[in-house]
């Protein structure tokens, strides 16, 4: 069933769902959202599975006019939003009818939000996922981001019976200073100097910085004497931080499968979403953590996640 059409399409918005897992040795990426939080918190709001797919709206959002009677949620970056011209929050459930216009304006803090729709976008499966890949331009609606005049399709759902918002207090911020928890490793042992100066340091984000990966600035991360600058390449992560020849971290993300240079840390899985909220000019830190800390900061996670839907239920 339609759910709405685009009337403008905001700076970047892709259908995203969980990620597209399996194809990374063809040279698929995982792709899926950036901040895996937000986005199963607004598919909760509307009462979605965790899998369904949304919409992940980067900078400046799309102007939409709603084709159905829905429950919708935007979670993620904090975002000024209107419905019918009258300002609407967000983290909560709305309810929409055939005629609403939603429109999705800049970010005030973070990078990307995410828009759910009961029943979810309605978009062609493509190996195991909606995910949009826009350099292989596949999955998504038509393998790209939306553009004007794009109609969207969602899946039949039950309407909520009661609205549902999330508790100020369980909602994430998105500070221009953050700090971001790692594992040193994979290739840490190429470095001396080098894996202090990061943890030590504060860099940038520069413009730079994508689906792909954030590039950073700052001191530079230098090898251990005679260790090359360069490796046999190897599958990557997200979550790899790379030190390439200018000797300038990378924090790579969900649309790459390959790297070949060295991988001096980690950043655990829960501190992710962090990343994806960073935008250029932001600055971040380094902590470093152990791998049986990053288990227990992920559990801690899950028993937030599972504290806001038992407060739903």
């Amino acid at each position: 069933m339609e759910a709405f059409s685009v009337l403008t399409a905001g700076a970047y918005t892709t259908v995203q769902d969980m990620g597209r897992y399996g194809y990374q040795q063809m040279g698929i990426p995982v792709s899926g959202v950036l901040d895996n939080f937000s986005y199963r918190v607004a598919n909760l709001l509307v009462d979605n599975p965790d899998s369904a797919a949304v919409l992940e709206i980067t900078i400046m959002g799309p102007r939409l006019e709603l084709q159905t009677q829905a429950d919708i949620a935007i979670t993620g970056a904090e975002i000024g939003m209107t419905l019918n011209d009258q300002p609407v929050e967000g983290w909560k459930s709305i309810r929409t009818k055939p005629g609403d216009i939603l429109d999705i304006q800049q970010v005030k803090s973070g990078c990307r939000a995410y828009l759910a729709i009961s029943g979810g976008i309605e978009v062609p499966v493509v190996m195991g996922s909606r995910s949009t890949y826009v350099g292989g331009k596949l999955g998504g609606h038509r393998g790209r981001p939306l553009k004007e005049g794009d109609r969207i399709t969602c899946g039949q759902s039950k309407l909520l019976t009661t609205p549902r918002q999330i508790p100020a207090a369980m909602i994430p911020t998105h500070p221009s200073q953050i700090t971001i928890r790692a594992i040193s490793g994979p290739q840490d042992d190429f470095f001396q100097e080098g894996l202090a100066t990061l943890f030590q340091s504060e860099f940038m984000v520069s413009t730079k910085a994508d689906r792909m990966g954030y590039r950073l600035q700052g001191p530079e991360i230098r090898l251990k004497d005679g260790m090359p600058k360069s490796i046999i390449s190897e599958p990557t992560m997200p979550g790899g931080v790379q030190i390439p020849a200018d000797e300038q971290p990378i924090i790579l993300l969900v649309e790459q499968t390959v790297g070949g240079y060295t991988k001096i840390v980690t950043v655990i899985s829960t501190d992710l979403p962090k990343v994806a909220q960073a935008t250029p000019g932001d600055t971040i830190r380094f902590e470093k953590v152990s791998l049986q800390k990053a288990h227990s900061l992920y559990r801690e996670r899950e028993r937030l996640f599972a504290n806001i839907k038992d407060t739903l239920d």
